[in-house]
C-alpha cells in the first residue's frame, strides 16, 4: 500500500476516533441516564439561613441544590464545578468497581434525604469512594457541593446567634473542599459570634431590667458596642429595634390625641436608636397622615365659623391648623378668604353690591368694593397746580375696607328718596339754585331750580347725575339707605375718596402728568362747544368728550378699581369738615370732622372746571347747604 494512502488513512481514523471521544465525552456530561451512569452535578451554594433539624440535617436538603443562586458571604465566591471543557478535556470517565458504584449509589440516597453529617451518611460515603478511587469526579464534586452548603450553614447559625451550631458546621466545612480565603471569611463571622454573644446577652438582660436607654449602663449603649464589632448583626439590631418600638408606639399615641408637638418630641428623642430605620419612617409617614387628617378637619372647622361669621373662632382653628400641617392644602385660598371677610365682610375687591330694601320694592346704587392698600395724600410743592391747603403731604393708609359708590347719584336715585319721603331739599326752601347759564356762559342762582333740574335749567333725564343737592341733602338720602337696607351708608371721607380717585397713580392726574391721549372722562376740552358754540377758556388741548354739561353716568371708562366719574362729570361733596391745610390731619382713612362745621370739603372735578382742578390733589370747599350745577356725591358703604 503506498505511503501516502496509509498516512490518509491513520489521519482518518485518528479523526474518527477523536469525533468518537468527544461524542462520548458530551454523551456523558449532558445525557448520563443513556450510559446508565450517575450524571455529575455542578457544584452550587447553599442557601444561608436554611432550617436543621435535631439532628443537624437541613429541614429540606433539596433547597441547597439545583440552581439556587449562590449566598455569599462577605465578599467570598465560591469556586464553580466542573465545567464542560474540563469534561471534554478529561474525557469519558474511568470505571468504577461495583464497590465504589454501591457507594456512590449509597451517597446519592442521603443526600438527597439529607443526611449528611453522620459517620454513616453522605459525607462519610463519598469520602469512602474516594479513598477506593481518588479520582472520582462525582465524590469530589458532591463534597465540594455539600462544602458550599456547610459554609451556608455556618453562616446562618452565625446569623441566629447559635454558637455552637456554627462552630460544628464550621469545622465540617474545614474538612470539605473550601478556599483559603472562603473559610478564613466564615472563620472570622464565627469569632465575632463568640465576641458578640456575651454582649447581647448582657444586653438582654439589661432590657429586662428596664435599661433600655436613659442614664448609666443601658442596653442601647451595648448593642451599639455589638454592632461596632459586628456591623450588621442581627440580634443587635432586633434589640435596638425592642428598645425602638415603645418611643414609636408612644409618638403615635400622641398624635392620635392631637399632640402633634410631643409626638414629634418622641421622635427626635427615638431618631438616633436606629437611624433611618424603616420602623422609624413608617411611624413618620403614619403620624404626617394623621397631622394632614386632623388639619384637614379643622380647616373644616374654621370655614364653618367662617361662614356663621364668627372670624375671630374661623382665624384660632385656621391658625392651629397650619400649625398641625404647615403645608396643607388649601390654607392660602381661606386666609385670603378670611382676610376679605376681616376687610371686606367676605366680599372681594372689585365686587360690586346692590342691597336690596328690607321694606319696600327697590336697591340702593350699586357700590363698588376698595382693595385696601396705602398711598401719599396731597400734592408736593413742586407740582404745577400746587395748592398750600394741598399740604403737608403725608403717607395715609386704608385698613378698612369699604365701598364706594359705583357712579354718582342719580336723578332717579334721588327721586325715589323724595317720593318715599317727601323730603324737601335745601334748594326747593330756599327757592333758587345754582345752574349754567347759557347766556353769560356763567353759572348763576336762578329761581324755582333744585334737583329735578339739570344743569342748565331743563327737566333732568333720569341717568344723569344728580345736582343742586347740598352737603345736608346728601346725608339725608344716606340716611334713609341705611334704614331701607339695614346697611351703614355714609359720604366718602376725603381721604377715601382721594385713594379711589389716584387708584394706584401718583401723577397729577388719575392718566398721567399731562393731557390725556384718549376719552378718559368729562373734562373741559378744547373741542367741546356748548349750544350757543361757547369754547372754554381754559380747556386740556385737543381733547373732546362730547358733553358740555353732565354726561349719563358710567358714559366713560371705569378707572381701576371699577369707579366712574371720579375725576369728571360732577365734584362731589365728601364726609370731612373743611381745614385750611394737612397738618394734624389723619393718616388714615376716617374722615376729619369737627363738630358743628359749616363748610365741607369737595372733591374732584367736573364737567366745567380749569384742568387745574381736575388734578388728584385739589379740593375746595362749601358750605353745607350750598347748591350747584356742578355738584353732585356718590354713596359709601361700611362693609
Amino acid at each position: 500500500m503506498p505511503r501516502t494512502e496509509v498516512t490518509r488513512k491513520q489521519h482518518t481514523w485518528g479523526g474518527a476516533a477523536g469525533l468518537a471521544l468527544l461524542g462520548f465525552a458530551l454523551l456523558y456530561r449532558f445525557f448520563p441516564d443513556a450510559l446508565h451512569l450517575q450524571p455529575l452535578e455542578p457544584a452550587t451554594q447553599g442557601v444561608a439561613g436554611v432550617e436543621t433539624s435535631r439532628a443537624g440535617r437541613p429541614a429540606n436538603w433539596s433547597a441547597v441544590q439545583g440552581d439556587a443562586a449562590p449566598v455569599v458571604g462577605e465578599g467570598n465566591e465560591l469556586e464553580v464545578g466542573t465545567s464542560f471543557a474540563d469534561a471534554v478535556r478529561m474525557g469519558p470517565p474511568a470505571p468504577v468497581s461495583k464497590e465504589v458504584a454501591a457507594l456512590l449509589k449509597k451517597a446519592r440516597k442521603a443526600e438527597g434525604a439529607g443526611a449528611l453529617l453522620e459517620p454513616s451518611e453522605a459525607i462519610a460515603l463519598y469520602k469512602q469512594v474516594l479513598a477506593a478511587a481518588p479520582g472520582n469526579l462525582e465524590a469530589h464534586v458532591a463534597l465540594e457541593r455539600i462544602g458550599g452548603a456547610m459554609r451556608d450553614w455556618t453562616l446562618a447559625a452565625v446569623g441566629r446567634g447559635d454558637e455552637r451550631a456554627a462552630q460544628r458546621f464550621l469545622s465540617v466545612y474545614d474538612e470539605l473542599p473550601h478556599s483559603d480565603r472562603e473559610i478564613a471569611s466564615v472563620r472570622e463571622r464565627v469569632e465575632r459570634l463568640q465576641q458578640t454573644l456575651p454582649l447581647l446577652a448582657h444586653a438582654a438582660e439589661l432590657v429586662k431590667k428596664g435599661r433600655g436607654v436613659g442614664g448609666g449602663e443601658n442596653a442601647l449603649a451595648v448593642y451599639r458596642q455589638v454592632l461596632k464589632l459586628d456591623p450588621g448583626n442581627r440580634l443587635a439590631d432586633a434589640g435596638l429595634a425592642a428598645i425602638e418600638r415603645p418611643h414609636l408606639d408612644r409618638a403615635l399615641a400622641q398624635a392620635a390625641q392631637d399632640d402633634f408637638a410631643g409626638a414629634d418630641a418622641t421622635l427626635a428623642a427615638a431618631v438616633s436608636i436606629r437611624p433611618g430605620s424603616q420602623a422609624m419612617l413608617e411611624t413618620h409617614t403614619r403620624i404626617d397622615d394623621l397631622r394632614r387628617q386632623r388639619a384637614q378637619t379643622m380647616l373644616a372647622q374654621a370655614r364653618s365659623a367662617l361662614d356663621a361669621g364668627n372670624a375671630d373662632l374661623a382665624e384660632q382653628l385656621a391658625r392651629k391648623a397650619q400649625a398641625t400641617s404647615p403645608d396643607l392644602a388649601g390654607i392660602d385660598r381661606f386666609e385670603q378668604r378670611l382676610r376679605n371677610a376681616r376687610l371686606y365682610a367676605s366680599y372681594k375687591p372689585g365686587q360690586v353690591i346692590r342691597d336690596p330694601f328690607a321694606d319696600m320694592a327697590g336697591n340702593a346704587p350699586p357700590v363698588v368694593v376698595v382693595p385696601t392698600g396705602q398711598f401719599v395724600m396731597g400734592s408736593a410743592a413742586d407740582e404745577e397746580g400746587h395748592l398750600d391747603n394741598e399740604e403737608p403731604q403725608r403717607r395715609v393708609r386704608i385698613d378698612t375696607g369699604f365701598a364706594l359708590g359705583q357712579s354718582e347719584v342719580t336723578v332717579a336715585e334721588f327721586a325715589e328718596f323724595v317720593g318715599a319721603t317727601r323730603f324737601v331739599t335745601d334748594a326747593e326752601r330756599r327757592g333758587n339754585a345754582a345752574i349754567y347759564d347759557e347766556g353769560s356762559g356763567r353759572i348763576a342762582d336762578r329761581r324755582g331750580m333744585s334737583w329735578r333740574n339739570a344743569y342748565d335749567g331743563s327737566k333732568a333725564r333720569g341717568d344723569l347725575p344728580v345736582v343742586n343737592v347740598s352737603w345736608n341733602d346728601a346725608i339725608a338720602y344716606l340716611q334713609w339707605l341705611s334704614e331701607r337696607t339695614g346697611k351703614h351708608y355714609r359720604l366718602p371721607s376725603e381721604a377715601e375718596f382721594e385713594y379711589a380717585e389716584r387708584a394706584g397713580s401718583t401723577t397729577r392726574y388719575p392718566w398721567g402728568d399731562g393731557n390725556p391721549e384718549k376719552i378718559v372722562a368729562n373734562l373741559t376740552g378744547e373741542g367741546d362747544r356748548s349750544p350757543n358754540k361757547r369754547a372754554w377758556s381754559h380747556y386740556f388741548p385737543r381733547y373732546s368728550d362730547g358733553y358740555w354739561g353732565p354726561a349719563p353716568v358710567r358714559t366713560y371708562p371705569a378707572n381701576a378699581f371699577g369707579l366712574f366719574d371720579l375725576d369728571g362729570n360732577l365734584s362731589e361733596w365728601v364726609e370731612d369738615c373743611w381745614h385750611d391745610n394737612y397738618t394734624r390731619a389723619p393718616r388714615d382713612s376716617s374722615a376729619w370732622v369737627n363738630p358743628g362745621c359749616e363748610r365741607h370739603v369737595v372733591r374732584g372735578g367736573s364737567w366745567g372746571s380749569d384742568p387745574l382742578q381736575v388734578r388728584s390733589a385739589f379740593r375746595t370747599s362749601a358750605p353745607a347747604d350750598a347748591r350747584s350745577a356742578r355738584v353732585g356725591f356718590r354713596v359709601a358703604r361700611d362693609l
